[in-house]
């Protein structure tokens, strides 16, 4: 085609072939039935209507069947997102941190399947999440109940879920979970370390959210006659370390944990035996053998107050001793009121 000649359509050959006195044909707009108008004594013919278009045949082996195409894809995604995330457990190509936190199993394997106790079992209601900072380092400052620390792990869902920035709540827990077999890996994949104001102190300055519960197992092991009456907060060891890090105090108040496990007695001499703090007596436990351990499904509620700043303070407040006194006091007081308050409001323990 490179030899190809390209002519004008109003070249002065086709000038040349028009005949003296007969009019000229439109060019351009003019053509079609206005043109035809132009011409004297013709009559208007209606153009043709374009042809519609044929679409071709799907070969029936490509159709998917009525209803089913949202489905199909959202489960082709599912099943190859968890083909991706058991290639990256099996090659290692996955991350920790220096505590051993785990975040995309945290994410995808441990919080399926808490949520599950979270929303059907507990079906925990949560108020205040706004009030944790949507960056930055927090201290969140919790009651603690219920004989096994299930609690915990429900303000840790409570956090990823319901926060507006979704995020991750790491837990310091007492050295007993760190020597548990199958227990420390977990504790430490989903984020938890150790209780000890070092740990918590890098984690806070590294901007996480970190939560204690100073009652300890003072608080866990209490016998179900003083529910829901704080415990010593130690010696206000976790003010001292929001002071350093400069960052607030977040009060967190849970009711429902104290009836899960009714605490009714304590087998002292075999908790001695065992090394363990406490040998819970429920209603159930040791009765009904393994069966006793299945925790009773209590409404819980889980509030977190207005968060208390520290970042006014000086440097050397840490060491100030009576300012450590007043804070934590400030925070039992605001976290113990708040418990009060929710027991009035509650219906009932199951509702």
């Amino acid at each position: 085609m490179a030899d190809a000649k390209v002519i004008p359509f109003d070249d002065d050959r086709s000038r040349a072939r028009r005949r003296p006195g007969r009019p000229e044909e439109p060019s351009g707009p003019e053509k079609g039935p206005a043109a035809v108008r132009a011409l004297p004594g013709a009559r208007e013919v209606p153009a043709a209507p374009d042809p519609e278009p044929v679409a071709e045949p799907v070969p029936e082996a490509e159709r998917a069947p009525e209803g089913a195409g949202a489905g199909r894809t959202d489960w082709e995604r599912r099943l190859a997102g968890g083909l991706a995330f058991l290639r990256r457990r099996v090659t290692g190509e996955y991350e920790v941190d220096e505590f051993g936190y785990d975040a995309e199993l945290t994410d995808q394997v441990l919080m399926s399947l808490l949520r599950p106790l979270y929303e059907k079992y507990f079906r925990v209601e949560v108020k205040g999440v706004e009030n944790i900072p949507e960056k930055g380092g927090a201290l969140i400052v919790a009651n603690h109940s219920g004989t096994l620390p299930l609690d915990g792990l429900m303000m840790q869902v409570a956090v990823h879920d319901h926060h507006p920035a979704g995020r991750h709540l790491r837990l310091l827990a007492a050295d007993l979970v760190f020597v548990l077999p199958v227990v420390n890996e977990l504790a430490r994949k989903a984020g938890h370390t150790l209780a000890c104001a070092e740990d918590a102190e890098r984690l806070l300055r590294a901007g996480e959210v970190v939560g204690v519960m100073p009652e300890g197992f003072k608080g866990i092991g209490k016998p179900f006659s003083e529910r829901y009456k704080l415990q010593r907060f130690g010696r206000g060891g976790f003010v001292s370390t929001a002071l350093r890090a400069g960052v607030p105090i977040v009060p967190c108040s849970i009711v429902g944990a104290e009836e899960i496990y009714p605490m009714i007695g304590n087998a002292k001499t075999l908790a001695r035996l065992l090394g363990l703090p406490y040998v819970p007596v429920t209603p159930t436990f040791p009765w009904l053998g393994p069966l006793g351990m299945l925790p009773l499904p209590t409404k819980w509620t889980i509030q977190f107050g207005e968060p208390i700043p520290t970042d006014s303070y000086p440097p050397e407040a840490a060491e100030d001793p009576m300012l450590m006194f007043n804070l934590t006091d400030q925070v039992r007081e605001q976290i113990q009121h708040t418990l009060y308050k929710l027991l009035v409001q509650r219906r009932s323990v199951f509702f």
